[in-house]
């Protein structure tokens, strides 16, 4: 925890974090705030909200929106999940563009120069998974980028491993306005502790169901109750699905994918709680629900 001074050169401001999908966006928060907020899985659009996190410097408060990834498409769901992207952007002091440079998206990323040229806003490349490839290769990338847009600062970076982050974050803070603090010096996000579990039940069924169901489920916590002094925390949750086909897979054999699921979310609710969680999930479907504006507002996206 860090206690701000009444320092005239404070600096605070709000960072988005912006990129094609799958490029490591929600790692690189979490690993920037020592703590998981936002959810990850190796599939696309994992991240459907803006997530906020905010990091305390000694002489700056940077408030990060980790946003889904920015690519074209036509699905009511996609276009929603963009849009949110996109105002981001508009919100935001600073400008963190983050690339994949093992699995470059050159239409993703094209595309996404082209909405800078409009944001006259100042910004920032990191070149993300530099762990995986060769130095040649990575200078190659530094002069193509370099030619594309005038950055601020072109920082090379591992989020999974944590390289050069400590050069981003210097470059991140040189360039926010000044100004006192948003947040109190113990906040880590804005976003309310249910949709946080809401969120780490989603990527559960991420990671452990096959390529058709991540893209059909959703998730809503229906009850949230702090027993014991807060000690004990009893959830129930809802994993949404479209097709009656895809109930049986999440359920598994007499319950036990699902079992999983409830387990592995259970582990990381506890952790970021601080508290005993009793997780208790259901699966509901609701046909179509992707394709139906009333409903992706109604599941909160």
């Amino acid at each position: 925890m860090h206690e701000y001074s009444d320092d005239s050169d404070f600096k605070s401001g709000f960072v988005a974090i912006i990129g094609a999908p799958n490029v490591g966006k929600s790692t690189l928060l979490n690993r920037m705030l020592g703590e998981k907020i936002s959810i990850t899985s190796k599939k696309p659009q994992t991240t459907r909200n803006r997530v906020l996190g905010v990091l305390h410097r000694p002489a700056a408060q940077m408030i990060f929106l980790d946003t889904p990834g920015v690519h074209q498409s036509r699905k009511p769901l996609n276009v929603r999940i963009v849009e949110t992207a996109l105002t981001a952007m508009g919100d935001a002091d600073l400008l963190l563009i983050l690339v994949d440079v093992a699995t470059p998206d050159p239409v993703s990323e094209g595309w996404m120069v082209e909405k800078l040229k409009k944001s006259r806003k100042p910004v920032i490349l990191a070149l993300n998974k530099i762990d995986l490839i060769k130095k040649e290769d990575l200078l190659r990338f530094i002069e193509c980028w370099k030619g594309l847009y005038p950055f601020e600062a072109i920082v090379p970076i591992s989020a999974t491993k944590g390289t050069q982050l400590d050069v981003l974050t210097a470059a991140m803070e040189k360039h926010l306005p000044t100004g006192p603090p948003y947040f109190p010096s113990d906040t880590l996000t804005d976003l309310p502790e249910r949709f946080i579990a809401a969120e780490m039940i989603r990527e559960k069924v991420f990671r452990l169901t096959g390529e058709e169901i991540p893209y059909s489920a959703a998730v809503t916590v229906d009850s949230f109750k702090e027993e014991q002094d807060g000690a004990l925390i009893r959830i129930h949750a809802t994993i949404h699905l479209e097709r009656e086909s895809q109930k049986g897979i999440v359920i598994g054999r007499n319950g036990s994918k699902i079992k999983q699921i409830g387990s592995a979310a259970r582990e990381d609710i506890q952790r970021f709680l601080a508290a005993k969680v009793f997780l208790q999930l259901f699966v509901r479907i609701q046909k179509n629900w992707s394709k139906d504006t009333k409903a992706i507002r109604k599941l909160g996206y």
